[in-house]
């Protein structure tokens, strides 16, 4: 008989992902959602507002082989886990490397400390809420499986942190492209179907525990030069100093008039996490160079010069650009 899976918030970019990878295994699948997006073929939607106190009454009655849960709402995870919890032989809900509270030690693992976990009445905060995510997941199920992905990757990613930097290249041509400058900066990615296969394999066997879903850290300048390469870029390259970058109002990471992917010097841990656990437990770690590849062609299909949820609009890099090179 086949596995009876259900995905809450199986609709989204990568529970949509893992509930697709459950299917190829021959898996029954139920996803959940609020309605605006559709389930992947062959997957069965169940409409549900998870905010609602009777939201779990139409899965509350079915034993479940595997539960998998994205939610950065710990009420959430917390009602799924009362609601359904007793009826699920395993359970794997997926968090972030961001729980924890120390980013400034390479090579940390997961026996590092956390930060506090969210508060009912506490302002949201991300990290927060993903401690508080996973001590309510233990009851997700009779084994749980925590998995902590680093920056996820890959095509459809929908904050476009990642996908900036072969997009620009591609969309520069022959023109320049601003980068931030340091020997030191890293990165650290996971592909989101690496993440994906792990998540399903052992969900699969059962596994019990938390494990730090990440890839290999590489220095960023080494990243963006694989970006470029893959793109056909031929312009000039100009690095800019972190504090003339910060004087200019450009933000680190994500968002509107940032440079992705980069990080400030005090956090050198956040992109060099161990790994070795998730290596161990059969995870897999694909070249970069072909997740880049991955990347610049979901980028040349939805457009490279597009507006874009994080870096920098064009306009405003070739404005930064020429304020660099008067100022030299």
């Amino acid at each position: 008989m086949s596995d009876r899976v259900l995905v809450l918030g199986g609709t989204g970019w990568v529970g949509r992902r893992v509930a697709a990878a459950w299917l190829d295994r021959g898996a029954r699948v139920t996803v959940s959602g609020r309605g605006g997006r559709t389930a992947p073929e062959g997957a069965e939607l169940v409409v549900l507002d998870r905010a609602e106190p009777d939201a779990y009454r139409v899965v509350a009655g079915t034993d479940w082989d595997e539960i998998v849960d994205v939610s950065s709402v710990p009420a959430h995870v917390a009602h799924a886990a009362s609601a359904v919890g007793d009826r699920a032989a395993h359970a794997t809900y997926i968090s972030s490397v961001s729980v924890y509270a120390d980013a400034s030690t390479p090579g940390a693992d997961e026996d590092a400390g956390l930060v506090e976990p969210l508060g009912e009445d506490d302002p949201d905060d991300y990290a927060r809420a993903k401690v508080a995510g996973e001590q309510a997941a233990v009851g997700l199920g009779t084994r749980v499986a925590i998995v902590r992905p680093g920056l996820i990757v890959g095509p459809g990613d929908p904050t476009d942190r990642f996908g900036y930097w072969p997009a620009r290249f591609a969309a520069a041509g022959a023109e320049p492209v601003l980068v931030p400058e340091g020997p030191d900066l890293r990165a650290q990615v996971i592909d989101v179907d690496d993440l994906v296969s792990f998540v399903v394999a052992s969900g699969a066997r059962g596994l019990d525990g938390v494990v730090d879903a990440v890839g290999h850290s590489h220095p960023l300048a080494g990243v963006l030069t694989l970006a470029r390469e893959a793109a056909g870029h031929t312009g000039e390259v100009l690095t800019a100093p972190t504090d003339w970058l910060e004087r200019h109002g450009v933000a680190f990471w994500a968002g509107p008039r940032s440079l992705p992917l980069w990080l400030p010097a005090d956090v050198p841990g956040f992109a060099s996490r161990s790994g070795a656990a998730y290596r161990a437990a059969g995870g897999g770690i694909r070249p970069l160079s072909e997740t880049i590849d991955r990347v610049l062609a979901d980028e040349r299909a939805r457009g490279v010069a597009r507006s874009r949820a994080a870096g920098l609009e064009r306009a405003e890099e070739l404005a930064l650009i020429e304020a660099l090179r008067a100022q030299r």
